[in-house]
């Protein structure tokens, strides 16, 4: 379906006001979902789709997956989830998962940002330089 420049404009603004503190706030974006849907103004169903979009790639943004070959130390977990608040933000919904197949150390997930610093992926680069 395609999204006309005025249904993208009037999604944005929406996903805009839903903010608070440059924060999304569920009850806002749920009253405002509500709000469109009673209201069903002209290309409502592109709007909510942009609004939608927008949404989800907000969410994906502020959750992170931080894998690890072994469980991480209580001292490593804090010095990683420092780094990440400072890089990304306070608001960070952090997952902490033991992966054997990365051999040893970290791959960490944000939104679409991935930094592989396993020994696997180091094995791969090397065979494929080979």
């Amino acid at each position: 379906m395609k999204i006309s420049k005025q249904a993208r404009r009037d999604g944005k603004a929406l996903f805009t006001n839903c903010k608070v503190n440059g924060v999304l706030d569920e009850n806002r974006v749920r009253q405002t979902v509500g709000a469109v849907i009673a209201r069903k103004p002209r290309g409502f169903v592109g709007i909510l789709s942009h609004f939608q979009r927008l949404v989800k790639l907000d969410i994906e943004r502020r959750a992170a997956l931080v894998e690890s070959a072994a469980p991480l130390t209580e001292e490593i977990a804090t010095k990683v989830r420092a780094e990440l608040a400072w890089k990304y933000g306070q608001n960070l919904n952090l997952s902490f998962v033991v992966n054997k197949d990365l051999i040893g150390g970290l791959r960490v997930k944000v939104g679409s940002d991935v930094y592989d610093g396993s020994i696997r992926a180091r094995l791969n680069e090397l065979a494929e330089a080979m």
